[in-house]
Formats: C-alpha cells, sequence, structure tokens
C-alpha cells in the first residue's frame, strides 16, 4: 500500500502501525490525514515529544510530570482510604465519576502468569509500605470483575489478613438500564452476593 509513497510518509506510516489497534491501513489513512492538516501534524508532533517528561508518582504510581501527582499532593483527599486500581487508565475512569476523595495505588499490572505477570512484577511491596507507614484505615479494591482482576483482589486480601485495615470493593452486578432476563449467571450471581439493602 506503501508504493509510490515518499520514504517520510513510508516511515510515519509503519511508525503509526506499530501502536496498538492500527494496522497498515488505518495508519496511512492518519498520515494521509496528517499531511492534509500541518497543523494537527505539528500539535501531535509537540505533544508526543513532550510524552518523556511524564515519569510514575513516587507516592501511587499514577502518571506524572512532577515528583508527585496532582492526587497525591491535594489536601483536600482522605489519606486513610486507599483505592487499589490496575492503572492509570482505571484511576482516570474512577476519579472521572467525581465521588471517592481519597488516594490511589496503581498497581501497573493484573496477576497473570499467562502474560509473565506474578506478584513480583505488581506495586505490591509498595502498597503494603504504604498501609504500615501511612495510617490506611481502608484499602479499597477498585479492580476489574475479570478473572485477572479477582486473581489479584483474591492474592491481595491473603496479603492484608494481618493488617488492621478494612478492605472493600467495587459493587457489580447488573449495569443500569439492563433487564434482568438478558444477565449472564456470573453477573446475576454478584447482583445477588452483593445486593444492596434499602432499609
Amino acid at each position: 500500500m506503501e508504493a509510490g509513497f515518499p520514504e517520510a510518509l513510508k516511515r510515519a506510516i509503519r511508525a503509526l502501525a506499530l501502536l496498538p489497534g492500527l494496522g497498515e491501513k488505518s495508519a496511512t489513512r492518519l498520515a494521509l490525514y496528517l499531511i492534509s492538516h500541518p497543523e494537527r501534524a505539528e500539535e501531535l508532533s509537540r505533544a508526543l515529544g513532550e510524552l518523556p517528561r511524564i515519569k510514575l508518582c513516587r507516592e501511587c504510581g499514577n502518571f506524572t510530570e512532577e515528583d508527585l501527582c496532582s492526587l497525591c499532593q491535594d489536601p483536600q483527599r482522605d489519606p486513610t482510604v486507599l483505592c487499589v486500581v490496575e492503572d492509570p487508565a482505571a484511576l482516570a475512569v474512577i476519579e472521572s465519576a467525581g465521588v471517592f476523595r481519597g488516594r490511589y495505588h496503581v498497581l501497573h499490572g493484573l496477576l497473570s502468569p499467562r502474560d509473565g505477570l506474578g506478584p513480583e512484577e505488581l506495586r505490591l511491596p509498595e502498597l503494603l509500605s504504604r498501609i504500615k507507614q501511612n495510617g490506611i484505615r481502608e484499602v479499597l479494591l477498585g479492580l476489574s470483575p475479570t478473572a485477572a482482576g479477582e486473581a489479584t483482589s483474591a492474592y491481595i486480601l491473603e496479603l492484608l489478613k494481618d493488617y488492621p485495615v478494612r478492605v472493600t470493593r467495587l459493587a457489580c452486578g447488573l449495569a443500569l438500564g439492563m433487564e434482568v432476563r438478558y444477565a449472564d449467571p456470573l453477573t446475576l450471581k454478584r447482583a445477588l452476593t452483593y445486593r444492596e439493602v434499602l432499609r
């Protein structure tokens, strides 16, 4: 598909095709769009050039440009409640709900032996250190209800059994607007197990 294109364009297409979810056709379409809109190409180039400044917050593991991320620096947040999440994307989604006012701990993965992710690859020692040193009273497991998420939650629960902390998890079950008759058995099991008390 690159035949007849200048070398610079071919290199751009190959570089874009390395991104997850982009094949050669999508990469070609994006590269051609950027050529047609040079101002967007320049803006994208500047933004990508700034990415190397991003690092991990020394406290929670979220992305930041400083030593501590803005959430860890916020004095209005409850430092005794810690929400454990898989990655910064999950943190951003929970944060966008605007309800959680504690702090976060980013694992940067879930237990998955198939993918070579064991306890050593996750930020579990840092989690234990924060619980010991920072007077954490509640750990909220904000992990996805997938097989890897459940395995990670169970592992963390076992790790914390001797710590004087309350361990909670995100409620799960039927999605708002979902009809009960279309729910799968696992979703219904969770909805029944973690049912909400109304009075």
